[in-house]
């Protein structure tokens, strides 16, 4: 909440340290750290013992003030506002703001100088009972404070605004401080996340946790981090799947596991896509896609009307509805539907001619399904805003997934797509370990011809399938996503807390630096 809706001035601060620059100014705080502990004052104290939110304060307020109960409180100055011998500041925990009001009488002479001295940014303890002042607002009437952290950087000013999306994500600290709002999507997040585990767990599946550090990489389409252990002198790689994994303790006996895991990609920026990402993965043996399309839509909706209060959210300009039973059209009638043209026939060369007619960019890297898949993706992806599962994928962009049972061209498979972006994928599990191999094998040609997003050849997995793995369905899909979705957020870097950024530390003075000069002086 800015000043502006609080209807308060700008402080003299403000206004002043929009034209100092940043290294005057915290060395204008480094001095009064000095002078406080000449002083006997511990500017970065141990503990504080404290009784309430401020949100709670709120909700309580009326017994409180009836009964003139003390609260001691924490709280960040954000504004400071001084009249003669009264300071009115306004102070935010993690849960809320509220007013606080300091009277030179009441806490003496050289503490209401100390407090006087404070900067906005500085945390602080206090003590007092509550009250309304005479333009109605509810305050906390301020005994005895104490400074629990000296600031030495300035807080953005939220006038100007920390709206640099760039600031925003490098310094989400400090988008945090003075964006609240940005609070409440890290916690829906933390609410979904929850949601979720609480609905799968009920639902019989085991959590269990997979090698984040893996000898191979598989389980889906993508390129790898790679890095080296010197010890046994091999490269290893940052999963990006847990799928090989997981599905190898099916084999082992458990019939229904899930994992919440960070996944890692080498791939671009964009959007939708973040280098490292949560995800969710589950496998439930004896069931096929169309069993893991029901559980996943009982899901959503479930965790939708649990943390949304409703079955429909909004979206941007859309309203989406997740009461309603979710549309299932296989990919090639989707594509249809968009172009008029039907690929189900068609040859490689023809599939590539009709995509040129259609204005989608080829390259020789695509095989016929990834051709396909690019014409669905160009001409039909970002229209699809209900919850649409697309099924039924070319075999050649799947080779983990069981051929389809009517037609080996296709196979099981499904992605959920809402508000024009996917929400998950889903197979009826590959477990012939011969198929498997010339599926391995297939995407060993793919490699030699430049596709860095091909799967090598998993031995071990093979291994694993001939011991023999009972049908099985299995599930991915990312929640950052989810998260989008459901808050209205547009780009993951909302979503995330730290997303990777690109170096750009060109034109900065780093604190260190201005921190390590002042040391310098003092030597």
């Amino acid at each position: 909440m800015s000043d502006e809706q609080n209807n308060r001035p700008v402080s003299d601060e403000q206004q002043e340290s929009r034209q100092i620059p940043l290294a005057e100014l915290i060395r204008t705080r480094y001095q009064k750290v000095q002078e406080l502990r000449e002083q006997g004052i511990n500017p970065y104290p141990y503990k504080y013992e404290w009784t309430h939110y401020i949100r709670d304060i709120q909700r309580e307020f009326e017994a409180l003030e009836a009964e003139q109960t003390r609260v001691r409180v924490t709280g960040r100055i954000m504004t400071k506002r001084k009249m003669g011998k009264v300071i009115f500041a306004d102070i935010r925990d993690a849960s809320e703001r509220m007013q606080i009001y300091v009277r030179k009488n009441d806490v003496g002479d050289d503490p209401f100088a100390i407090f006087n001295s404070l900067d906005m940014g500085d945390i602080i303890g206090c003590e007092g009972y509550v009250f309304v002042t005479k333009t109605g607002e509810r305050t906390i009437h301020i005994e005895s404070f104490e400074l629990l952290s000296k600031a030495l950087h300035p807080l953005p000013d939220k006038h100007a605004g920390l709206t640099d999306v760039e600031t925003r994500y490098r310094r989400r600290y400090a988008d945090l401080i003075v964006n609240p709002e940005v609070r409440d999507t890290f916690r829906m997040r933390s609410r979904i996340i929850q949601t979720i585990r609480d609905f799968i767990n009920g639902e019989g599946f085991l959590e269990v946790e997979t090698p984040i550090l893996q000898p191979l990489y598989g389980g889906a389409m993508a390129r790898p981090f790679v890095t080296h252990h010197h010890r046994l002198d091999i490269p290893m790689y940052l999963r990006i799947a847990d799928e090989l994994y997981l599905k190898r303790l099916i084999v082992g006996g458990f019939d229904k596991v899930w994992e919440f895991c960070k996944d890692f990609r080498n791939e671009g920026l964009d959007r939708f896509h973040n280098p490292e990402f949560s995800m969710v993965e589950l496998y439930w043996a004896f069931a096929d896609y169309k069993d893991i399309a029901r559980l996943y839509e009982r899901l959503l909706r479930h965790t939708v009307k649990e943390v949304c209060g409703s079955y429909t959210i909004t979206f941007g300009e859309h309203e989406i509805d997740f009461e309603k039973p979710f549309t299932w059209i296989t990919m090639i009638d989707s594509v249809k539907e968009a172009t008029g043209v039907d690929f189900t026939d068609l040859s490689y060369d023809e599939c590539k001619a009709e995509a040129k007619k259609l204005h989608v960019d080829i390259t020789d890297k695509h095989n016929r399904g990834k051709v396909i898949e690019a014409v669905w993706e160009e001409k039909v992806e970002r229209n699809l805003i209900q919850p649409t599962f697309i099924a039924d994928h070319p075999v050649e962009i799947s080779p983990l997934a069981k051929k389809h049972k009517s037609d080996p061209r296709f196979v099981e498979r499904f992605e959920l797509f809402a508000g024009g972006g996917e929400l998950g994928n889903a197979f009826s599990e590959l477990n012939d370990p011969v198929d498997q191999l010339q599926r391995f094998l297939d995407q060993g040609k793919a490699i030699q011809a430049g596709d860095d997003e091909a799967q090598p050849l998993d031995d071990d997995f093979i291994t694993a399938l001939a011991y023999g793995m009972p049908p099985t369905g299995g599930l991915g899909f990312g929640i950052d996503r989810l998260v989008m979705l459901l808050t209205n957020q547009h780009s993951i870097r909302d979503v995330l807390f730290f997303p990777q950024m690109k170096d750009t530390k060109e034109g900065t003075v780093p604190v260190s630096k201005i921190l390590m000069q002042l040391l310098e002086e003092e030597q």
